[in-house]
């Protein structure tokens, strides 16, 4: 059985315009693994990276919605957000919680000229694989 970074290398090599892949506790908000191949992406990036991630799922503001939503609706609301993905003008990221291990979170950068479909179907097919390596 590979180790994480491996299977972290294979999905970069798999994916058509691949530029990185990471996960990420987001309890904790600690990188677990990541590949990439872009020279300009050092660890501050990757960790400025992750935080950002963190936020988007598991933040104050999230937070405050899933409360609010928890009262609303008597009864508990959390890890409301499922997938995201975010477009900038040169990159397309995409982010997963793994559902064996919710505190888990994939993320992918790949350029414009990856196809988001095919983008996805590899992300969600390596949730899987990547699930027994995580702590």
């Amino acid at each position: 059985m590979s180790d994480l970074n491996t299977v972290c290398n294979r999905l970069l090599k798999q994916v058509g315009g691949c530029m990185g892949v990471g996960v990420v506790d987001i309890e904790s908000g600690l990188l677990i693994a990541v590949a990439h191949n872009v020279s300009y992406i050092d660890e501050y990036f990757v960790e400025s990276a992750a935080a950002a991630a963190v936020d988007m799922f598991r933040g104050r503001t999230v937070a405050t919605i899933e409360k609010l939503l928890s009262d609303q609706r008597g009864q508990a609301v959390s890890n409301l957000i499922n997938e995201v993905q975010i477009s900038t003008e040169s990159t397309y990221i995409f982010m997963s919680p793994i559902p064996e291990k919710p505190s888990m979170l994939v993320v992918m950068i790949t350029t414009r000229k990856t196809n988001l479909g095919m983008g996805w179907v590899a992300l969600r097919s390596a949730l899987s694989e990547i699930a027994p390596h995580c702590p």
